[in-house]
C-alpha cells in the first residue's frame, strides 16, 4: 500500500514535470528530455526502494508508539526533522561515494545491515539481557511521565527519538544506495535529481502514513461520538483494531530489522547470495513457484540477520563485559 502510494506521487510528479516541459519549453528538446528520463529513472529507483519503504514505514511506526496522545504527532516531527536531516547527509555522501569511492558503498551499507541485525536482536534477547524488575521500573517511569503534564516530555522522549533517527538512518541509507544504482550510468545532474527526488518523496510518504497510523485511535474515538450509527461502528471497530495493529507493526517492525539487514548483509557476500538465490530459485519449482520464492529469500535474509544480530550482540556484549560496563539496552 505505501509503495502504491509512493508510485501514484510520481506518476503526478512526472506529469507536472511534462506539463511544466510543454508549457516554459526550457531549452526545448534537451529538457524535455533529460525531465522525461529522470521521470523514468525516478519511477524504476522508487519500484526497487517499494519493500524498504514498507519496512521503514513498519519499524517507525512501532518506534514512535507508546507515547501520550498529545505527544504523539511532535515526536513523529521531531523524528521526521532528523529523518531529513539523515537524508541531507546521505544524497551528498552517496554522490560523493559513487564519483570517488564506488567499492566503499557495500562496505558501509553491511555495517548498517549488521547494526539494523543488532538492533533486533537485542530486541528479542531483551528479556535475558534485562532483569524484570529493570523493565517493570522503566514501564512504571514512562506510565507516570505520561500521566503527569509537568514533566518535560519533550527531555523524557529524547531516546526514543534518537533511536528512531538512528533506525532511519540505516534504512534511508539502503535507500539511497540502492537508488544509486539504479542511476549510477546517469548524467551526475540526473543522479542529482533522482536522489533529491526519492528523499524527499520517502521521507514525507512515510512519516505522512506514520502520523496516520499512530492517531488511528482518535479517528476511532472521535467517530464514535458521532450521531451516526454507522459512524460509531466504524469508530468501534478502529478503536478494537488500532492495539493490534500497533501491536503487529511492533513485530514487523522487528521482523523488518532482521529482513532488511540480513538482505544486505547476503548482497554484500557473493557466495552467501548465490547460495540464496540457488535456494530460492529451487523453492520457485514448486506449485505457485513465484510465491515460494519469495518467501524462500525472505526466509534466508532473516535467518541471516538473526545469526549475524546475534553474533554482534555477544561480541558487543563481551567487549562492555571486559571492559566493566553494563551491557547496553
Amino acid at each position: 500500500m505505501a509503495g502504491a502510494s509512493l508510485l501514484t506521487l510520481l506518476d503526478d510528479i512526472a506529469a507536472v514535470l511534462d506539463d511544466v516541459a510543454l508549457m516554459t519549453k526550457v531549452a526545448a528538446k534537451k529538457s524535455a528530455a533529460m525531465a522525461d528520463d529522470v521521470s523514468v529513472m525516478t519511477k524504476v529507483a522508487a519500484q526497487k526502494t517499494a519493500g524498504v519503504l514498507g519496512d521503514d514505514l513498519a519499524l517507525n511506526a512501532q518506534q514512535v508508539s507508546g507515547v501520550r496522545a498529545e505527544r504523539e504527532i511532535p515526536v513523529v516531527w521531531a523524528v521526521c526533522k532528523g529523518s531529513f536531516v539523515n537524508k541531507l547527509i546521505l544524497v551528498p555522501a552517496a554522490l560523493l561515494i559513487g564519483t570517488f569511492a564506488p567499492w566503499a558503498v557495500t562496505p558501509l551499507l553491511m555495517v548498517g545491515g549488521a547494526f539494523l541485525c543488532f538492533e533486533g536482536f537485542e530486541k528479542l534477547a531483551h528479556k535475558f539481557l534485562h532483569a524484570p524488575h529493570e523493565d517493570a521500573a522503566e514501564h512504571e517511569s514512562h506510565a507516570q511521565a505520561n500521566a503527569n503534564p509537568a514533566v518535560d516530555l519533550v527531555s523524557f522522549e529524547k531516546d526514543k527519538i534518537k533511536g528512531a533517527v538512528r533506525t532511519d538512518f540505516i534504512l534511508s541509507a539502503e535507500i539511497i544506495a540502492i537508488t544509486l544504482g539504479t542511476v549510477a550510468t546517469a548524467p551526475f545532474a540526473q543522479q542529482v535529481a533522482v536522489l533529491s527526488g526519492i528523499a524527499l518523496i520517502m521521507t514525507i510518504g512515510v512519516y505522512g502514513l506514520v502520523a496516520g497510523i499512530v492517531k488511528l485511535d482518535d479517528l476511532g474515538l472521535w467517530l464514535s461520538n458521532k450521531a451516526s450509527s454507522a459512524a460509531r461502528a466504524v469508530g468501534a471497530g478502529i478503536l478494537r483494531a488500532a492495539p493490534w495493529l500497533m501491536k503487529g507493526l511492533s513485530v514487523a517492525g522487528t521482523a523488518a530489522m532482521f529482513l532488511v539487514g540480513g538482505g544486505i548483509l547476503v548482497h554484500g557476500v557473493p557466495a552467501v547470495h548465490h547460495a540464496v538465490e540457488a535456494a530460492a530459485a529451487t523453492a520457485g519449482q514448486w506449485p505457485a513457484g513465484g510465491v515460494w520464492k519469495v518467501l524462500a529469500e525472505n526466509l534466508l535474509n532473516a535467518v541471516v540477520g538473526i545469526v549475524a544480530g546475534g553474533l554482534v550482540l555477544a561480541g558487543v556484549t563481551l567487549v562492555q563485559r571486559l571492559r566493566g560496563k553494563k551491557p547496553a539496552h
